[in-house]
């Protein structure tokens, strides 16, 4: 009996945060307005906030008039400093924790502050939110009565004597409470391995027999672990080894690419998937209903939006009530870790506004503009989806690069694939990719109309485990780490053909 106890009080609990989330659903311009006073007044003592003025500043319009707009690399001494053990330089609460980003391609690491208010009033809360609208939503649930399979990355805490610094994932689970921890698996232990391939057996070893009722993780590495699970127990499909799993909650790349796959893994299964938008400088965003694409702006985390339209300047900057659906923001924000209009580099698109709900659309770096077709990641995706769902295949990884005009030749895109089973006809997959990517993009239609500005595709097929060669050389194995789907040079196709020219061991 004292499963299903748990289970309904932590339950009842949880339900009344739902109540809460009405308020900033009902009220969101005053109660975005009453965080960024908020967080202008608690760090109105800092060196920030003495250098700009917080004390005297009352409207947004004071706050865009005094602080400026930045990047990581404008705050990156001042970081520095931080990291160093210097204190009150943008927030006044000492900063111990820091959140090691490299990003993508980039070989430059950024170090994201992360303070113990964003860690408890941020992340953590984010975590029992993901809950409460999994609990409102299904409330015949017995998810408690299990336990949740969190999958982070290869994950170290290293001490840099006057602070720690690590993946985000790491510095959640080494500070998590311990009403998480005794209902997650694999254990604290297994969790901070370092070592990815080691980490993997030694979740198999522990988690397989437990009652896993949730996953929490990054789609593409979770399906790296569901393989595993199926070639060790020899069972057919992840529900005869946890036939109690309910939701997946899942974050970091889009699912559209990997639905399928997961149907093949869960067949017949009433599995949810709840959306989650996590990263390294906050949590922003939820997916509030059962079987949607959209996810609720969280607006009482302590963190301040602002939005630069896609085709815009930094002048073009709009508070939240500006924002319209269906097109494409930058997201800038202002946090309690003492990020200020910081440019995060991410774009989303909203699809609601009553209330306010977002999609993730990409990265204001990782796009194809080659030709003026403005490719986005979210039409890449949902075109690679509808091509593969088509022929019954899967695309397990990719990246696309442009092919520039070169004399009278028109230009095009080059498509990187690692498929589940090459297609037998490769010329029908692309003629229906081309296709798809012409419905969901007028820019792209128009510089395909007979081809006079960009033939028709380019694939090549990548080897098995090709961008799994690739994320382990550049260290980035597991997490939050992942292949940039499009570029707009060459620079990371030209590496990624190099790997797969040659001949595998």
């Amino acid at each position: 009996m004292a499963i299903p106890l748990f289970n309904s009080i932590a339950s009842w609990f949880l339900k009344k945060r739902i109540h809460q989330i009405e308020l900033f659903v009902k009220y969101p311009h005053e109660v975005q307005q009453e965080v960024l006073q908020d967080l202008l007044r608690v760090s109105e003592n800092t060196e920030v906030g003495l250098n700009y003025g917080f004390s005297s500043i009352s409207t947004y319009q004071e706050f865009i008039s005094r602080v400026p707009l930045v990047t990581y690399e404008d705050i990156a001494e001042n970081i520095k400093r931080s990291r160093k053990g210097e204190a009150n330089i943008y927030w006044p609460t000492p900063i111990r924790w820091f959140a090691k980003s490299s990003g993508t391609t980039d070989n430059k690491s950024k170090f994201i502050p992360v303070s113990p208010e964003a860690l408890d009033q941020c992340h953590y809360k984010a975590g029992k939110d993901m809950l409460s609208f999994y609990f409102n939503n299904n409330p015949d649930s017995e998810l408690l009565s299990g336990k949740n399979l969190r999958l982070g990355g290869s994950q170290e805490i290293f001490d840099n004597s006057t602070s720690y610094f690590g993946d985000l994932s790491a510095i959640i689970i080494d500070n998590m409470p311990f009403w998480a921890e005794i209902s997650s698996t694999p254990s604290h232990k297994i969790s901070m391995m370092p070592e990815w391939e080691e980490k993997i057996e030694a979740i198999l070893r522990e988690s397989v027999n437990e009652n896993v009722t949730s996953f929490a993780g990054v789609p593409s590495w979770m399906m790296v672990l569901m393989n595993k699970v199926l070639e060790q127990t020899q069972k057919k499909n992840i529900l005869e080894v946890w036939p109690n799993l309910e939701v997946f909650f899942h974050g970091g790349v889009s699912f559209k690419p990997y639905k399928s796959q997961y149907e093949s893994f869960l067949p017949g299964s009433q599995l949810k998937y709840y959306e989650t938008y996590n990263a390294s400088e906050g949590f922003f965003g939820i997916q509030d209903l059962n079987n949607s694409d959209e996810m609720l702006l969280m607006l009482d985390y302590g963190i301040f939006f602002e939005f630069i339209p896609v085709d815009g300047t930094d002048e073009d900057v709009i508070p939240l009530s500006d924002v319209q659906i269906y097109k494409h923001y930058a997201l800038v924000i202002t946090t309690n870790s003492g990020l200020w209009r910081y440019k995060i580099g991410d774009l989303v698109k909203f699809t609601s506004v009553a209330p306010y709900r977002i999609q993730v659309a990409g990265r204001t770096k990782h796009f194809i503009n080659a030709f003026g077709e403005e490719l986005m990641i979210e039409n890449a995706d949902l075109a690679l989806s509808k091509a593969a769902q088509a022929l019954g295949i899967y695309v397990v990884d990719y990246t696309a690069a442009p092919i520039f005009m070169e004399g009278k030749k028109q230009g095009t895109h080059q498509w990187l694939i690692e498929f589940d089973k090459v297609p037998e006809d490769l010329n029908r997959f692309i003629l229906l990719l081309d296709e798809s990517l012409r419905e969901l993009n007028s820019d792209y239609d128009a510089k395909r109309y007979k081809s006079i500005t960009m033939r028709i595709p380019e694939l090549v097929i990548a080897q098995p485990k090709l961008f799994y060669k690739w994320l382990s050389k550049n260290k980035k194995l597991g997490g939050q780490h992942k292949i940039p789907r499009l570029s707009n040079n060459r620079d990371l196709m030209e590496e990624l053909l190099w790997i797969n020219a040659m001949k595998p061991l």
